[in-house]
């Protein structure tokens, strides 16, 4: 298959989001917090891009203006707020939960688009988003609240992180269409280490936490968990489309759930199983219809 190549690079990006949340709970175990890691796993993956975009630099001037840089700064603040309210979630609720939550960004991005560009979500749209709420109530265990102990403080960082991802994927998909992926993901991750550090700049510098450990997981998760994800999407998503891409990408949801029971061994009933599959269904079902859609215009 001519394409199977970045199918798989897809995947592999989506695999790595997925896997995460469970680690950065983990790193929580020795003692670090939120705001360092998602500030330095940022800037050290900024200044990975940034140094493969110096590399890759080609002879012929980039058309990069400013309003381009602005933009993807802004972009990058609502990625970098989406980690971080993500990792400052995973002190209330387990990470399981924390990523079903997140993938509520599906229909919160079809609100954003409606808002603010006047896009009427379809009925397939809307039918998927029941399915999406449904299959949430059923996955984060909301009728087994004797197996999950949580607090009210960590839903709404979570519900805060899918609402600045939507907000993410519906402002990458407009700015900067024109800019190398070197170029603009090494803005996109500034734009997301500036915003940490502004909003948790107290913390961040008062902290002592300059340690061989520190430093080991910041690189495992910039490079894991930022760098190679961003190099991967960069490249297979613009060979196999945003619409099959999006189909792809659902991987994470049971990724995170799978890595939750192993590494952090939260419990998996049979009830959260079917919420999770009603998500990845409905979620897969959108993202066809919309690349049948999108080659019946093309015919």
């Amino acid at each position: 298959m001519k394409n199977l190549k970045y199918i798989f690079m897809v995947l592999l990006g989506g695999t790595l989001y997925g896997t995460m949340s469970s680690f950065v709970k983990l790193s929580y175990a020795d003692g670090y917090h939120a705001a360092e890691i998602s500030f330095f796993q940022a800037l050290v993956a900024a200044v990975i891009l940034g140094t493969c975009a110096f590399v890759t630099h080609e002879k012929r001037k980039e058309k990069f203006k400013w309003h381009d840089f602005f933009s993807l700064m802004f972009t990058g603040s609502a990625i970098g707020m989406t980690n971080y309210l993500e990792y400052q979630s995973l002190n209330y609720i387990p990470a399981s939960l924390a990523i079903i939550i997140l993938m509520q960004y599906t229909w919160i991005s079809l609100l954003l688009e409606w808002a603010l560009f006047h896009r009427r979500p379809l009925c397939m749209e809307l039918v998927t988003t029941l399915l999406v709420l449904v299959g949430t109530v059923l996955a984060g265990g909301l009728f087994e609240i004797d197996t999950f102990h949580f607090l009210p403080l960590g839903i709404i960082l979570a519900l805060g992180s899918s609402v600045t991802y939507a907000i993410y994927i519906v402002a990458n998909s407009r700015v900067a269409r024109n800019v190398r992926w070197q170029t603009k993901s090494m803005s996109i991750m500034m734009g997301s280490s500036i915003s940490i550090f502004i909003v948790n700049f107290q913390s961040i510098v008062s902290t002592q936490y300059f340690s061989g450990n520190f430093f080991l997981w910041i690189i495992f998760l910039a490079v894991a968990g930022t760098t190679i994800p961003t190099a991967l999407f960069a490249i297979g998503i613009p060979k196999i489309g945003a619409g099959m891409s999006g189909i792809l990408m659902t991987v994470e949801l049971p990724v995170a759930v799978i890595c939750s029971y192993f590494i952090l061994h939260e419990s998996i009933t049979p009830l959260r199983g079917v919420g999770v599959a009603i998500m990845l269904t409905s979620i897969a079902l959108m993202n066809h219809y919309k690349v049948s859609k999108s080659k019946r215009k093309k015919d």
